[in-house]
């Protein structure tokens, strides 16, 4: 298991016990699950490439603060067309994230809903914790106008 983000220095506020949280990064290949991991833990832990399938395990790092830890894990991206044993394999490994989490970041690129997003999105169905859904790349959008209508109508958020 890699791990990263340790801060040996937090502690529990007083008089309350230390929490712990564990929050799976969701999505098809590519989208920036690892970039974003790498971001909110403030180092590379995750490789990032434009190559699909940079990410075949659970990546997990860990974000400490003084109110507590917050355990991420980066999933591989999941593939409509599994066709190839690996891409099963990496399909499952992500897909086992969803159930062992309490909290699902579903990422999809900003104003493009493709059909490996929806068939993400219907996995997600039927995961017993809360899925927030984590636009990337709005910086690429030039109407930001569009980005509401894309989760109303496309995402159907």
């Amino acid at each position: 298991m890699n791990t990263a983000g340790t801060d040996s220095s937090a502690e529990a506020p007083a008089g309350n016990s230390h929490r712990c949280g564990y929050v799976a990064i969701v999505g098809r290949p590519n989208v920036g699950k690892s970039t974003l991991m790498n971001r909110i833990l403030g180092q590379k832990l995750s490789i990032v490439t434009a190559k699909p399938q940079t990410t075949r395990q659970r990546i997990t790092g860990i974000k400490s603060t003084p109110e507590g830890q917050v355990v991420y894990v980066d999933t591989p991206g999941i593939h409509l067309a599994a066709r190839r044993a690996l891409n099963r394999y990496m399909n499952r490994i992500a897909q086992a994230a969803f159930h062992d989490v309490d909290l699902v970041l579903f990422m999809v690129e900003a104003d493009r809903w493709t059909r490996e997003d929806e068939f993400v999105a219907r996995a997600l169905t039927s995961v017993g914790a809360p899925v927030w859904l984590v636009l990337n790349k709005i910086d690429l959008v030039a109407d930001k106008s569009r980005l509401l209508r894309f989760v109303s109508e496309d995402v159907g958020a």
